[in-house]
């Protein structure tokens, strides 16, 4: 990548005087500490530079791709999960329909008796199923929600970078994560889109010093 001039002279100071602060080297730039965040969160992520709390920042001999690559590859789906919004496979598609507004999610997980999951309904379903039907607490989700072998899941030990490949393959924006307990797949938790952004932006967040 090409840095522009004022990465060029961080990377210098660093390379020279490091491990230093950002604060340190905002004082030798005269310019203030806010103006060179976004210029450290790039030389951060694209591996020039790396950073340790109460140490500083300084210079990591990496090549960049390599230094992103080894950060993404370490995130874990347990780590950034959120709580799953499960429903029974037999309430109805009204109910499903508040039950997705009162959450505010994108998806609902559906289990049977034994909390094990059977289905998968997504805002396209409830609005592809409600429109021109009046009677929609008469239709059970069941009968209309993905069932399997076409449901999409992962598990809490896949990377984050292999569930985004899954999402981006499969064009939705959230997984369950699933165990499996030898009669089927309990839902552990969730994974959206949202979650994985705010784990990559999260690479930047952990050099800020």
């Amino acid at each position: 990548m090409e840095l522009n001039k004022r990465q060029t002279e961080i990377l210098e100071i660093v390379k020279s005087d490091g491990p230093i602060t950002g604060e340190q080297i905002a004082e030798r730039l005269k310019l203030a500490r806010a103006t060179i965040r976004p210029d450290l969160a790039i030389l951060t992520m694209a591996g020039f530079l790396d950073a340790r709390p109460r140490v500083g920042y300084f210079y990591s001999g990496k090549k960049p791709v390599q230094s992103v690559a080894d950060s993404m590859t370490g995130m874990k789906v347990r780590d950034f999960q959120s709580i799953p919004v499960v429903v029974a496979e037999n309430i109805s598609v009204y109910d499903a329909i508040c039950h997705m507004f009162l959450e505010d999610v994108g998806t609902l997980f559906v289990v049977d008796s034994s909390s094990l999951l059977t289905g998968v309904l997504s805002r396209k379903d409830l609005l592809r199923t409600s429109l021109g039907n009046n009677e929609l607490d008469k239709i059970p989700v069941h009968v209309i929600m993905t069932r399997m072998p076409n449901i999409t899941y992962c598990d809490k030990q896949d990377t984050l970078l292999h569930v985004a490949k899954k999402m981006i393959d499969k064009q939705i924006d959230s997984l369950p994560v699933v165990t499996d307990n030898g009669v089927g797949l309990e839902v552990v938790g969730r994974i959206t889109k949202t979650n994985i952004t705010a784990a990559f932006l999260s690479l930047a967040d952990d050099h800020e010093l």
